[in-house]
């Protein structure tokens, strides 16, 4: 596996990156066990939030020993320097660690600048005097955004979902931050879980010599399959290739990432897999699905008022309302047997 050098930052790591977001679902005993085992597998990179619940906690009850060893990223979701300050404190309380290699705005809704008005940019300078961080990032799910931070010169790295299924546009941030000198992280390489091999994931990605992904984990066997590529590393190959390219056929852009930055709904509903339940049912496959539980959330589906909220907050700019009704119109027939998925 070769390894990625993110921009100007200088942090060079294996290709293969850890996103702790799901062991926020975990026990402190089983995120230890994975963390430390993720470690002496040869990953260095962890990536975090202080919104992730306990998942920073969890780094640093696993890993506050090698601190020296690794590069811890994490972000804030601060609306004031108040916050900002708040948070930051607490998440070098929690990490045990006195500096965070990558602080990154987290989801951010602007490219935000010196002398904007919002004191934001200047209070992440401050922070990197101070030496509390080492560099200066942004998260985004809405390309314009993530453009205008790339053009600005500001920020040493750009988080960004990232996958075959990306627009070409999307796909465009990579090279654009490498004419930049700017580090590019992928998230959601597995688009939400709708990419369900995770070979071809991999393969694709690597691909890019300037791109770092950050793989989800919050089971050992889920682990055990990112470590076994540090090895045995996936590489594009003609099979591979006729697989994106049917992937991409049958899916283009219109299908929800699960993001969740729609919710909440007025009326109660799971938007973030209400609106994809037709690809779960049918590319992540679980009796799960059917359960009575999903049978409630998704009859709550009749209840949307169609106020139109949800699509205003879709960073992908679906057309939620309308993807919700025809997932739950599938699932009815799914349930009455009219379609089988499995």
């Amino acid at each position: 596996m070769k390894n990625i050098t993110l921009g100007s930052t200088g942090i060079t790591t294996p290709q293969n990156a850890f996103g702790a977001l799901p062991l926020q679902r975990d026990s402190m005993d089983v995120s230890v066990k994975i963390l430390q085992k993720a470690y002496n597998g040869g990953i260095t990179f962890y990536d975090t939030a202080r919104a992730y619940s306990d998942s920073e906690e969890k780094i640093g009850a696993a890993l506050s020993d090698v601190r020296e060893n690794i590069f811890i990223a994490t972000k804030t979701m601060a609306q004031n320097t108040e916050q900002m300050k708040s948070q930051l404190e607490t998440s070098l309380k929690t990490l045990k660690t006195d500096y965070i290699d990558i602080y990154q705005f987290h989801c951010a809704g602007q490219c935000y600048k010196p002398g904007d008005g919002t004191g934001m940019y200047e209070l992440m300078e401050d922070f990197k005097r101070q030496g509390m961080i080492r560099h200066i990032g942004l998260t985004a799910h809405k390309i314009g955004v993530a453009e205008e931070c790339i053009e600005s010169g500001l920020y040493e790295t750009l988080q960004f979902p990232f996958s075959y299924l990306s627009s070409e546009r999307e796909l465009a941030l990579a090279d654009k931050c490498r004419e930049h000198n700017m580090g590019f992280i992928a998230m959601k390489a597995l688009a939400g879980g709708i990419i369900t091999n995770s070979r071809t994931a991999y393969a694709f990605i690597g691909q890019y010599d300037n791109v770092l992904p950050i793989w989800g984990v919050q089971r050992e066997n889920e682990l055990d399959q990112w470590l076994s590529y540090m090895n045995d590393t996936p590489v594009m190959t003609q099979e591979i290739e006729n697989e994106i390219n049917e992937d991409k056929r049958q899916l283009g852009g219109n299908f929800c990432r699960g993001c969740g930055y729609c919710m909440p709904c007025p009326v109660g509903i799971q938007i973030n897999n209400c609106a994809r339940m037709s690809l779960m049912l049918r590319r992540a496959p679980s009796d799960a699905w059917l359960s009575e539980t999903w049978r409630n959330n998704m009859k709550q589906i009749e209840n949307c008022l169609n106020c139109g909220q949800c699509k205003k907050k879709c960073p992908y700019e679906l057309d939620t309302p309308e993807l919700l009704k025809v997932n739950y119109e599938d699932y009815v027939k799914v349930l009455a047997g009219e379609v089988k998925v499995k």
